[in-house]
Parts: structure tokens; C-alpha cells; sequence
């Protein structure tokens, strides 16, 4: 299947929401936070995946701001595996040339977190091939909430006029900035929803739901969904016949 991905037509960024963890659990008789501990290889298998294909950005909702919502013990033990997930994967970001990198309100996270991500991200930067970008703390209308408060205090101190604000600006305030908007969006377990990620960036991106649970995902299934990617026609609002002229 690999063999039939054309090298030439690839996104340059992937975005996934990791969902079915809780229900992946449930089928074996386990707490959640056993589907969320065994979810760590769909991480890696997906990870080095795009890094083999020269994908450039692969950006993973790991956690939201509704989930501070869930149990107390469940959000402990994430934040936990969270550190140590981090610790243990250096080496094989550092063997994958990839660089870390986050987006999301991460001051809200637990200190031991911020001090684990803030070494990954200082010993990958030097790294040239995918940018890992980790969502945590993150909802899309949290994001675009933060950009129209930064813009607005630039007009109040008169950096900028309204007029100034056009989609280029707006979108350099988001915290992706510079990146490129995901061309393809992944939503494990089956679900037809983007639960507030991305919400500007996912304005023309192609959605690819499948059944799988996001402990289950291997670079098989980043193969089909690349292989969807490349049948269908990206249009933008024009026509067939725009496109071919």
C-alpha cells in the first residue's frame, strides 16, 4: 500500500484527533487510562510514518481544555504519562530527525510537563525533518478568542488599524503561525466531528474518519488515509473545469 502513495502529491501537514482510547479500554475490561497508556505506539507508528513519507507537519490534538473536565484521577494519570511518554520518546524523535514542537494555553500545565516538553523542544530544535506539534490545552475557539484579543489591543495602542486585519494577519496570531493549514484531518474510532481543533485551520482541509481506535492506528492506516487523500479533487470553491484549465 505504501508502494502505491505518489510521492508527489502528499500534504504537508496532517492533523489527527487520537479518539477511542476510553473505548479501547472498555473492550478489555480496563480502566481508560490503560487505552490512553497503550495508545503511546499508535503515537510513534504515525510519527515515524509521516517521517519516512518527508511529511513536513503532523500535529496531534493530545489534549484538550474540555478534558480538565474529566475525573481528577484520569487527568493525573494523563499528565503523568504525559512526562514520561515525553522523557522516553526523545531518542526516537532525535533517530526520525523530528522536531518537537506545542501550541495550546501549555502554562496551564503541570510544572513537571512544562520542564519536560521545554527540554524535548530545546534538544530536537536543531532537528530538519517532520515537526511534531502537540496540541495541549488546546480548543480551536480558545485560539481564535487569543488572536482577536491580540489584534485588538494592537488597534487600541495603535499599531494597527482595523482595516489592517485581513486573513494573513489573523492567521499569524494563531499559535500556528508560519505553519502551513493541514491539508488532510484524521478523526479516529469513527466519530464525525472536529471537537473544537483547528477550527480556522481545518477551513479546507479533507476529513478522514475511520473506524479503527486510535490505540489500534498503525502506519497502515496512515497509508490508507494518504491514499484517500490523493483520490479526491481539491477544489477550493472552484469548479472541475477551473481546475483543469
Amino acid at each position: 500500500m505504501k508502494e502505491d502513495i505518489e510521492p508527489g502529491n502528499l500534504p504537508q501537514h496532517i492533523a489527527v484527533i487520537m479518539d477511542g482510547n476510553g473505548r479501547w479500554a472498555k473492550r478489555q475490561g480496563a480502566a481508560r487510562v490503560f487505552g490512553h497508556r497503550n495508545a503511546i505506539k499508535a503515537v510513534r507508528e504515525v510519527t515515524e510514518g509521516c517521517a519516512e513519507l518527508g511529511i513536513k507537519y503532523l500535529t496531534l490534538y493530545a489534549f484538550s481544555t474540555e478534558n480538565w473536565n474529566r475525573p481528577k484521577f484520569e487527568v493525573d494519570a494523563l499528565m503523568t504519562l504525559l512526562v514520561h511518554t515525553i522523557r522516553d520518546e526523545i531518542k526516537t524523535l532525535m533517530d526520525n530527525n523530528v522536531r518537537l514542537a506545542t501550541i495550546g494555553n501549555t502554562e496551564s500545565l503541570p510544572k513537571d510537563c512544562q520542564r519536560e516538553l521545554a527540554e524535548a523542544i530545546r534538544e530536537t530544535s536543531h532537528n530538519t525533518g517532520l515537526t511534531l506539534i502537540l496540541a495541549l490545552s488546546y480548543s480551536g475557539r480558545w485560539e481564535i478568542l487569543e488572536a482577536a484579543r491580540q489584534l485588538a489591543a494592537q488597534v487600541r495602542d495603535g499599531h494597527i488599524t482595523p482595516d489592517d486585519i485581513d486573513e494573513m494577519l489573523f492567521s499569524q496570531h494563531l499559535t500556528t503561525g508560519g505553519i502551513p493549514d493541514p491539508e488532510l484531518m484524521i478523526r479516529t474510532s469513527g466519530e464525525m466531528r472536529i471537537s473544537n481543533f483547528l477550527l480556522w485551520q481545518l477551513a479546507y482541509s479533507e476529513l478522514y474518519m475511520p473506524d479503527v481506535l486510535w490505540p489500534d492506528f498503525r502506519k497502515k492506516h496512515l497509508h490508507e488515509a494518504l491514499l484517500s487523500y490523493q483520490q479526491r479533487e481539491r477544489r477550493f470553491g472552484k469548479t472541475s473545469e477551473q481546475l483543469v484549465k
